[in-house]
């Protein structure tokens, strides 16, 4: 047996390993687009539901604050920084807090690694989703799997949230009522 034990059964590395993993799936899949998409070209899936895209967003999520890349990676730098250093407060203990914390950061440095590259100064976006109706094209942003991941993380750490909220009410409910009488 090895004396320092499998390291991923520590919750540091879980959560690095899924980061590295977030990053390297989103790079791979910018790569795939940036071989086979020209900027700005699109190719039908399903007709009236889904492309693919090759678009480049120099805003945040939603194409909010277009134009500022530069800023945007201070704030993500910044964002990584205070992730790290409040650690503590996600529940990293169980196994869903892990995979949240490690989707929200792989999510990060995936986009970062974009917005700091000489050769793209953007976040790649590819994956397009619409409706067409009477001529007229309603679509969710373009969005890739950074995005995804941060997403999902961060839906997951609302959820383990209410969790915890839910049980303290649980816990408190009986004492409060014993309290009262």
């Amino acid at each position: 047996m090895n004396p320092i034990g499998n390291p991923l059964r520590t919750p540091e590395w879980r959560i690095a390993a899924l980061a590295l993993s977030i990053v390297a799936l989103d790079q791979l899949s910018k790569a795939i687009v940036l071989r086979f998409l020209g900027y700005e070209e699109e190719r039908v899936i399903i007709e009236g539901f889904f492309k693919l895209v090759h678009w480049g967003n120099t805003g945040a999520a939603w194409s909010l604050f277009k134009g500022n890349n530069l800023l945007l990676a201070v704030i993500a730098v910044a964002a990584l920084i205070v992730l790290y250093l409040t650690r503590r407060h996600f529940d990293t203990r169980s196994r869903l807090g892990q995979v949240a914390f490690g989707l929200i950061v792989g999510g990060i440095i995936g986009n970062l690694i974009d917005r700091l590259l000489p050769t793209r100064r953007h976040v790649i976006d590819f994956l397009y989703f619409y409706v067409e109706r009477q001529g007229q094209v309603h679509g969710f942003p373009a969005f890739n799997v950074a995005d995804t991941a941060i997403c999902t993380g961060v839906g997951l750490v609302f959820l383990l949230t209410w969790r915890a909220e839910r049980t303290a009410r649980t816990v408190q409910s009986p004492a409060a009522e014993t309290e009262l009488r």
